[in-house]
């Protein structure tokens, strides 16, 4: 069984897939980290996020990088989005995700583009979405957690310029697949969100056996 959860930055589809793997005993996946790695490895060898040679340079990163702390940055995530953008770095880094997808007894993925490109075979899809404003509203609790000071609205700004990037690019931009479940988490608690997703899933998974 393999499940992907897709969708916009802070839209709680990282929650939500590790939450779905736990319910179903399955291994989980974020691969916005292998792209931020990629992004993060490139930063730290000096390279430019717009050339497509200096961004599949740093898709050969070591393992060890996908636990550094510095990888949950807002700096490493809009490096990220740039230089997912790249058809050279997606192709280096569709193998590793599809052979995650594929292994026996499934798994559960989350990113931008699981659903349409990486697994499109997926018995089970999310698209996990929020507004704009509660996202950054997420964020911003998160950093204060950390003790610093977020500008709620210039995250806001940050977030709807990520999307236009992640949504516009040409390689595997991201969308909902059209068979995908939408899941707005705007309004809900991160408990609501989870226990819709699951009815979402249990209720997709219960149609491919009535098949």
């Amino acid at each position: 069984m393999i499940i992907a959860v897709d969708g916009p930055a802070a839209s709680g589809k990282g929650t939500i897939a590790r939450a779905l793997a736990t319910h179903y005993g399955l291994p989980h996946l974020d691969t916005g980290l292998l792209y931020r790695a990629v992004g993060l490895t490139l930063l730290r060898a000096g390279g430019d996020p717009e050339s497509e040679a200096d961004a599949a340079a740093a898709t050969t990163f070591p393992d060890s990088v996908l636990a550094d702390p510095e990888l949950r940055t807002e700096a490493t995530g809009a490096l990220a989005s740039r230089v997912s953008a790249h058809a050279a770095v997606r192709a280096a880094l569709m193998a590793r995700q599809r052979a995650f997808a594929h292994q026996p007894g499934g798994a559960v993925l989350d990113g931008r583009d699981i659903g349409t490109v990486i697994a499109p075979e997926a018995g089970a899809k999310l698209y996990v979405t929020a507004s704009p404003r509660v996202r950054a509203e997420r964020r911003a609790r998160e950093m204060e957690r950390m003790g610093q000071t977020p500008d709620i609205p210039a995250m806001e700004a940050e977030i709807m310029a990520r999307d236009a990037r992640d949504m516009g690019r040409d390689n595997a931009p991201l969308a909902q697949a059209e068979d995908a479940d939408l899941l707005d988490t705007s309004e809900l608690s991160i408990d609501e969100a989870i226990q819709r997703a699951i009815a979402l899933v249990d209720a997709r998974l219960k149609r491919h056996r009535q098949e």
